[in-house]
Parts: C-alpha cells; sequence; structure tokens
C-alpha cells in the first residue's frame, strides 16, 4: 500500500437482520433470551465439570473447553446484534470492526480445531481403550487445547494483517448484523475479487482440513462401534452421535458463508445467526440432554449446593 491509500472511513454502519420496528422489538426480546441461554447454559457445564470429580476425564476436559469457546463465539457478535435492535444509527467504529473480524475468526477456527481434538479423543476411547488414559493424558490434552487456541490466532491475524491496511475511502454499509469479512473486503476503495477468492481459500484450507480429518476419525469411531456389541458400544455410539451432529450444526454454515459462498443476503444472514448464536445454544443442550452423566453430575450439583441437608 503506498501513502495516499490510508483509512479515511472512521465507522461502518450496520443494515441488521431488518428494517421493521415491530420485529426489531421481537427480535430484542428472542435475542436476549437466547444469548442469556447459551450463557447460562455454558457456564452450567464449566461449573459442573469442574466442580464434579466423576467428570475429571479427558472427554469432558474438551468439552469444558468447547462451552468455554461457545460462550465467546456468541458473545463476539450476539451482544452488538442485540443492542442495534433497539438503536436508529447501528453504527460500529473501525477498531470495533476489525475486532469482530478477528475474533470470530480466531474463536470459529479454534472450535474447528477443538472438534479435531474431540474427534481424536474419541477415536483413541473407541479404538485404543486399553491406552486411553496414556495417550490422552491431561499434559497432552493441554497441549492440544493449546494448539486449537494457536491456529485460531494464526488464522484470525492473516485475515486481519491484510484487511486493516485496505483503502476504505467510501461505502460504509454492511448489509448484516456485524462485521463478516467478505462483507468488509466489498468495501474497499479497490478490485477485491482476488483479495475475497485469497481469503475464501484461507477459510477453505482450515475448515475443509478439519472436516475431513472429523470424517476420517468418525469413520474409523463407528467402524469399531459397529464390529461390537454390548452396553459400551451403545453407549459410544451416543456420545458419537451428539458428537457428529455437532460438528454438522457447525460446520455447514461456516463452509457456506467462507469456503464456497452462495452470495444470497437473506441466506448469508440466516447461515451466519444460525452459527453465531444456535449452535452455541444447540451445544450444551445436545452434549447434556444425551449424556447420562451430565444428567447424573446435575442432580449431585444440585443435591449438594442447592439442596443442603440440615444438620442438627
Amino acid at each position: 500500500m503506498d501513502g495516499g491509500n490510508q483509512s479515511v472511513v472512521s465507522e461502518f454502519i450496520l443494515w441488521g437482520l431488518t428494517n421493521s420496528k415491530n420485529i426489531q422489538v421481537l427480535l430484542f426480546v428472542m435475542f436476549s433470551m437466547l444469548y442469556l441461554l447459551i450463557v447460562s447454559g455454558n457456564i452450567i457445564i464449566l461449573i459442573l465439570i469442574t466442580t464434579d470429580p466423576n467428570l475429571h476425564s479427558p472427554m469432558y476436559f474438551l468439552l469444558a473447553n468447547l462451552s468455554f469457546v461457545d460462550m465467546w463465539l456468541s458473545s463476539v457478535t450476539t451482544p452488538k446484534m442485540i443492542t442495534d435492535f433497539l438503536r436508529e444509527n447501528k453504527t460500529i467504529s473501525f477498531a470495533g470492526c476489525m475486532s469482530q473480524v478477528f475474533f470470530a475468526h480466531c474463536i470459529a477456527a479454534g472450535e474447528m480445531v477443538l472438534l479435531v481434538v474431540m474427534a481424536y479423543d474419541r477415536y483413541v476411547a473407541i479404538c485404543k481403550p486399553l491406552h486411553y488414559f496414556t495417550i490422552m493424558n491431561l499434559k497432552r490434552c493441554t497441549g492440544l487445547v493449546l494448539t486449537s487456541w494457536t491456529t485460531g490466532f494464526v488464522h484470525a491475524m492473516s485475515h486481519l494483517v491484510v484487511i486493516v491496511q485496505l483503502p476504505f475511502c467510501g461505502p460504509k454499509e454492511i448489509d448484516s448484523f456485524f462485521c463478516d469479512m467478505p462483507l468488509v473486503i466489498k468495501l474497499a476503495c479497490m478490485d477485491s475479487g482476488d483479495l475475497d477468492v485469497l481469503m475464501n481459500a484461507d477459510c477453505g484450507v482450515v475448515a475443509v482440513t478439519c472436516f475431513i480429518l472429523l470424517l476420517i476419525s468418525y469413520t474409523y469411531v463407528l467402524v469399531t462401534v459397529r464390529q461390537s456389541s454390548g452396553a459400551g458400544a451403545s453407549k459410544a455410539l451416543s456420545t458419537c452421535t451428539a458428537h457428529i451432529t455437532v460438528v454438522m450444526i457447525f460446520f455447514a454454515p461456516c463452509i457456506f458463508i467462507y469456503v464456497w459462498p452462495l452470495n444470497i443476503t437473506w441466506l448469508d444472514k440466516f447461515l451466519a445467526v444460525f452459527y453465531s448464536v444456535f449452535t452455541p445454544l444447540l451445544n450444551p443442550a445436545i452434549y447434556t440432554l444425551r449424556n447420562k452423566e451430565m444428567k447424573n453430575a446435575m442432580k449431585r450439583f444440585v443435591n449438594n449446593y442447592l439442596n443442603p441437608k440440615v444438620n442438627f
């Protein structure tokens, strides 16, 4: 970039989800309740896994990290979207916009890698049960989680260092509820076609690589489970089904937004809402409603902390 291509735009205007005042009030109430459920649901999972000794295992350590990531994935965009429903001027500062771009991609990419780690955990638990606790020790689990965060950070920085140098000199309206990277790139005062393809390719490397690794892991797991029998196989199948469900509802929107964009505005908004609001909401429900150990942990927590016995 030369010296004349400096950003002169200090803020962007977000169009949000709709222009109807009545619908915006309805959406404000609905998404406020959903965000409250997201935060409370994931916090409950974190508390249960932290306080219950029966859940101090590699799988639940990774699940706690997933809940933490989900909570922040939603918090990057949802609070801003909720407050904008009641605002006439839906603006966001240049720094705030760049922050959304960075953290949205950092957390999303980190979650993709974390889902791969969880698939690897299930692979070791089911395909190599005798060596499970040796392979998935605390040191390795911590290292894998740090790897997911490092991958997310590097991925997000690769986008940020390019986008902050783009010449924004005129158009500043974004037809979305947050600063979505492809929409921000289109506002640059330059031919952004090649850059858009490059950024999508960058996203594709992370998303497609993680998705292929997930397919390989769960294929091995499902083949092993099919060859087994008994209650252990049934429990393993139930756990893997929950994991696969989470993978599909998270990856599908991301792939169609960033890897193979459909460029249909209303559909892009729906997919963005789905992965930033409904995915973090569904994850706690899927893992708790389908998981007997989590249900038992909830009962123990209620009995021990909320309904303590009175000793006379």
